[in-house]
């Protein structure tokens, strides 16, 4: 019985989305953004050598399509050459935001069928009434932050007052997401969880996305590092998507990294988290040992987290580097009748201004059925394939372009 191996390389965008112009970095709207060709001419350039050099270098994903897929996006040549092994195509999204959500929710077959509610880029960004909610759920008498902000600056100029307080750090940025960042020890790691499952039906209910927990450790004197315990209280999917329809016919479904949270766990058997290295290790194992019949839906975030936000070109290639090297291996050891696609929930091109998501198309590079182009297709025609793949019925929009 076929298997199936969904993998999004968190913001990998790969330019050309239609509608890019209407989504904005500050004043800035997206038009022109493009995450890999932007890094790849980076690199070409000799303007992205911090721990690394040269051209990138991701000859498994070229050989899966990479490069023909960033023609068809965006009609830029990146200069990946060689015979191509596997389908490929690039995806364009219809949901109404640029966010990991609507991505993620999209890929898994469901249009997101409201627009999202976003905080002002203002000081204070919460209203009043949300800022005491906040408060009344930490126990304290106040919050820090009340404003939109990079997770690491904010911690870095608002730890130690946090220690000293108590008040949890309190921000937001360009996604519909409410963030609380605080201290693993002082302020205490399941006080932090209870405060974000206070909050998350309020927020929910004002069509906020995300409530995300932000713990941190560490010391004013020795500085502060965020920990891997991050949470995410998302809203549930309105309709059911891919891991349910695999689930509903009597099949395994497992999640790495934070497809659980997304998700808010619906449809999903098993869960694995952790950095990037440790995802990439749940990965390999279930591509060893997972079911007959299974889905298995992973995130790698850290292109995003770490690099894409941050505006880290070389980093940004580095990482992209270090999971071609490894996805490589694994798509070795699919065993026949095995589908795996690798594709994005949005771009975040580190060469644009600002700190926000940027609105592009997706790479689409399938392993283990063939040579050839797919096409333009769309997000949910990702979830409508996987499905036919699984033999299993396909209740969303979507078309299957195997």
């Amino acid at each position: 019985m076929a298997r199936a191996f969904l993998v999004v390389m968190d913001s990998v965008g790969i330019g050309g989305a239609p509608d890019a112009g209407r989504f904005f970095n500050g004043a800035v709207p997206d038009t022109g953004a493009n995450t890999l060709g932007h890094i790849a001419q980076a690199c070409a350039g000799g303007r992205a050598e911090a721990g690394r050099s040269g051209p990138l270098r991701v000859p498994n994903l070229a050989a899966l399509g990479l490069g023909k897929a960033v023609r068809l996006a965006s009609k830029l040549d990146i200069g990946l050459t060689g015979p191509v092994t596997g389908r490929w195509g690039a995806a364009t999204e219809q949901s109404p935001g640029k966010d990991t959500p609507s991505g993620h929710w999209e890929l898994a077959g469901l249009v997101v069928p409201w627009d999202w509610t976003y905080f002002p880029d203002t000081v204070p960004a919460f209203p009043e009434d949300l800022a005491r909610r906040a408060a009344e759920a930490a126990g304290s008498e106040g919050i820090l932050g009340n404003c939109h902000a990079s997770g690491t600056e904010i911690i870095a100029r608002l730890g130690a007052e946090h220690m000293r307080s108590g008040w949890p750090i309190c921000y937001t940025s360009a996604d519909s997401v409410f963030q609380i960042a605080a201290h693993e020890q002082s302020f205490g790691l399941d006080r932090l969880y209870a405060m974000c499952e206070a909050l998350a039906p309020h927020l929910h209910a004002m069509k906020v996305g995300r409530v995300i927990a932000r713990p941190f450790t560490g010391s004013p004197e020795a500085g502060f590092t965020r920990t891997t315990n991050r949470h995410d209280y998302a809203i549930r999917p309105p309709a059911p998507v891919l891991t349910n329809w695999v689930q509903d016919a009597g099949r395994r479904v497992h999640a790495v990294g934070k497809i659980g949270d997304i998700f808010s766990m619906e449809g999903i058997d098993t869960l694995s988290k952790g950095g990037d290295a440790e995802l990439m290790d749940h990965l390999a194992r279930l591509v060893d040992e997972a079911e007959e019949g299974s889905l298995t839906f992973a995130n790698f975030v850290e292109f995003d987290s770490l690099y894409g936000h941050r505006r880290d070109v070389s980093g940004y290639a580095r990482a992209l580097e270090w999971f071609d090297a490894r996805i490589g291996a694994l798509v070795e050891r699919l065993r026949p009748g095995d589908l795996m696609v690798l594709t994005a929930d949005h771009g975040n091109d580190p060469s644009w201004t600002g700190s926000d998501h940027t609105r592009e198309r997706v790479p689409v590079l399938c392993a283990g059925v063939g040579a050839g182009s797919v096409g333009q297709v769309g997000f949910t025609d990702v979830a409508a394939s996987i499905a036919a793949h699984l033999g299993v019925a396909e209740r969303g929009p979507g078309r299957s372009f195997l």
